[in-house]
């Protein structure tokens, strides 16, 4: 079987590093992003990607940088040295994190595959997954690519599509996604072993980028339309959470539904009009919007009903966006 390197550091990527694992290729490197400080005691932690990889006694670089005449040269010349030994066959790139220059794209003799969680040209960047679910899409998938010098702009190897529920949210449709472009990849070597995979360049028609998740866009602005805010919800769930404020509190809002229902005249954005058993009813800039599921700083992930009990929130109260 062919030897795979692989470059990815979230679960996103870990799912694919176990199917080729599972399926028996030998993956003689891996790359990861150094350990991220996280949590309340903002200790260092290792990504999902490199966790694997030590369980399963892989060699693991932890690069800052790859470019070979930048601030961090020397770990580039060192990632090139171990990937030179490596000799790779392929490198697989899963939401690595970093880009790759040239001398990584053409080292491996069949080059790099990425393995990319939208319908490409829609969606290149960081952040498909929450922007195709902000944006509205019905449907999007996971594009295995030969990778170029651009920002996911190489050429399309296969692809497959997959729905985009009205109640789906990030977390659901990572989770989806990370199972369908592992499938995928192995379909894509399988192919490339064969010699029967075939690259077809992007179109320009449809190109849209998807930009890094800020957490300033978590927070709800009650003046945009019901139906917006509610996509906001489900494509802040679970990171980075949508959040509003009542008085000095910093909610999050974690489940949410748009109302077929029409806000009086005069009524102020972000106006909680009802609390009652099925949510927290608040008005947006068009229609009213169905909190369901909240949770207050330092407390639990709570449905409404059980959060309004020991939060004091009522009818006349205002959210607030800042």
């Amino acid at each position: 079987m062919m030897k795979v390197a692989f470059a990815g550091t979230p679960e996103f990527a870990a799912v694919a590093l176990r199917a080729l694992l599972d399926a028996g290729y030998p993956v003689p490197l891996v790359l990861t992003q150094p350990p991220r400080r996280a949590g309340r005691g903002m200790k260092p932690q290792a990504g999902a990607v490199q966790q694997q990889a030590q369980e399963r006694g892989l060699a693991v670089l932890q690069p800052r940088s790859l470019r070979l005449d930048g601030r961090h040269a020397a770990d580039a010349r060192a990632a090139r040295q171990a990937l030179v030994a490596a000799a790779p066959d392929v490198m697989v790139v899963a939401a690595y994190g970093l880009l790759l220059p040239p001398w990584v794209l053409q080292l491996p003799r069949h080059g790099c595959l990425n393995v990319h969680a939208s319908l490409l040209p829609r969606w290149r960047g960081a952040a498909p997954i929450q922007r195709a679910i902000a944006a509205g899409d019905r449907q999007t998938g996971v594009t295995i690519m030969q990778m170029d010098a651009g920002l996911d702009t190489g050429a399309i190897l296969l692809h497959t599509v997959v729905p985009i529920g009205a109640q789906t949210t990030a977390g659901q449709l990572h989770d989806t996604l990370a199972r369908s472009g592992a499938q995928l990849l192995l379909e894509a070597l399988q192919r490339l072993q064969e010699g029967t995979l075939v690259a077809t360049a992007q179109p320009s028609e449809g190109a849209t980028y998807a930009h890094k998740i800020a957490k300033a866009e978590a927070l709800l602005d009650w003046s945009q339309p019901a139906p917006v805010l509610a996509r906001q919800v489900r494509a802040f769930n679970p990171y980075p959470g949508a959040r509003t404020r009542h008085g000095d509190q910093l909610i999050k809002v974690w489940q949410a539904h748009a109302l077929a229902a029409a806000v009086q005249r005069g009524t102020a954005a972000g106006e909680i009009l009802a609390v009652d058993q099925d949510g927290v009813h608040v008005a947006c800039g068009e229609g009213v919007l169905c909190l369901t599921e909240l949770q207050r700083s330092g407390g639990r992930r709570l449905p409404a009903q059980a959060f309004v009990a020991g939060f004091a929130m009522a009818a006349g109260d205002q959210l607030h966006s800042i």
